[in-house]
């Protein structure tokens, strides 16, 4: 009988907070406001054995209902006592630990469970990717969201353009005749054969969606995103009988929640976020199960920095079954500098597996102070 290879326990949980302006002329202004900035707390989990691994928590509270306070109280306070001492494998047991010790707060638990697979894939030499039961692809075609009214919106295209991107999305919800206005600026510009869908945030009610989806129709979006209020499936799903596919964002936490969109029909589409999952692993099933009764699923984004950048990408190739619609991972992209030592390969028209062990990504130590 083989013997079970010791991969040692983790031994410490420290914790770092960095503050990112987004890039002026990428600023998303949609129905949710402005997100002209973005808070992050990077974990660093040290094991008995010498591996390190890094993760990020998305600390933004008007996205993610979480800031950079609570998730390091959290992580310093909750997790790490009910972590320290324990087996680094299997990921999915620290997972159910954290749990139990901490109600809630998705994106927390994500940036650490984060750092406990990259730390397990260090230490076995391997890539995150691997232990997640891929890899399925390398490399995930991506977009980028187009916000603003008339010059603004032009010099945002502008300058997604001048990073590589091809696929958009526009931020909508802010009225009829505004929304309009500004998708029909965007398919003006970007071309009639270009990829172009339309992000309302659950900004429209029911009725207000069906007039704006109709009003937008004939200038072809690709698909409407999160058009109402996450709990009204049934409106979700009286937009799609229009006929442009529905992606389910704010909607789609759980696996409960997918079942709940499957059950009503209320999507074609659901974006899965690492951050609302609580953790890789979690995502992967969430995307696995959506597959099973035949609902697509994209990767969406709260704004990650460089390691959530680089998890979204191992999940998103880790998964048998991918929308073909471009997925929301734009990494370094959004903002005007980045933290790691080498930026995540995102070219704009895809976001590339990295290469080494672990999720691939070293931050730059002589910026990122942990504690």
């Amino acid at each position: 009988m083989s013997e079970v290879r010791d991969l040692g326990t983790v031994a410490a949980i420290e914790t770092a907070t960095v503050s990112l302006r987004a890039n002026e002329r990428l600023v998303v202004r949609g129905a949710r406001g402005t997100h002209d900035r973005s808070d992050f707390v990077l974990v660093r989990v040290q094991t008995s054995r010498g591996a390190v691994g890094y993760g990020e928590v998305s600390a933004t509270p008007r996205w993610s209902g979480e800031d950079a306070v609570s998730a390091t109280h959290f992580v310093r306070d909750v997790l790490a006592p009910a972590l320290i001492g324990q087996p680094l494998a299997p990921v999915s047991a620290l997972t159910t630990r954290m749990d139990h010790a901490l109600a809630a707060n998705p994106f927390t638990k994500a940036g650490l469970n984060m750092a406990l697979w990259d730390a397990l894939a260090r230490m076995l030499e391997v890539r995150v990717v691997d232990l997640l039961g891929g890899p399925r692809r390398i490399e995930v075609p991506t977009k980028l969201s187009l916000s603003g009214d008339g010059d603004a919106l032009v010099d945002t295209l502008a300058r997604a353009r001048e990073i590589g991107f091809r696929s958009y999305k526009v931020k909508v919800g802010l009225g009829f005749d505004r929304d309009v206005a500004r998708f029909r600026l965007a398919r003006e510009t970007v071309g009639g054969d270009t990829f172009l869908g339309a992000d309302a945030n659950g900004g429209w009610t029911r009725a207000e969606a069906i007039r704006t989806v109709r009003g937008l129709a004939e200038f072809a979006p690709a698909f409407i995103e999160q058009p109402v209020q996450p709990e009204d499936l049934e409106g979700m799903a009286a937009v799609r009988a229009l006929g442009i596919p529905v992606v389910a964002d704010e909607s789609v936490y759980s696996l409960d929640d997918i079942a709940a969109v499957i059950r009503t029909g209320a999507a074609d589409v659901v974006s899965v976020y690492i951050g609302k999952s609580g953790g890789l692993e979690r995502a992967v099933r969430a995307i696995e199960t959506a597959a099973v009764f035949g609902l697509d699923a994209l990767i969406g984004s709260n704004g990650e920095m460089g390691i959530g950048a680089a998890a979204q990408i191992h999940v998103a190739c880790a998964v048998e079954r991918l929308s073909p619609f471009p997925s929301d991972i734009i990494g370094h992209h959004y903002y005007d500098e980045d933290v790691l030592v080498v930026p995540v390969p995102i070219d704009g028209n895809v976001a590339r597996l990295p290469d080494g062990p672990g999720l691939g990504v070293e931050p730059d130590l002589s910026r990122v102070r942990f504690s």
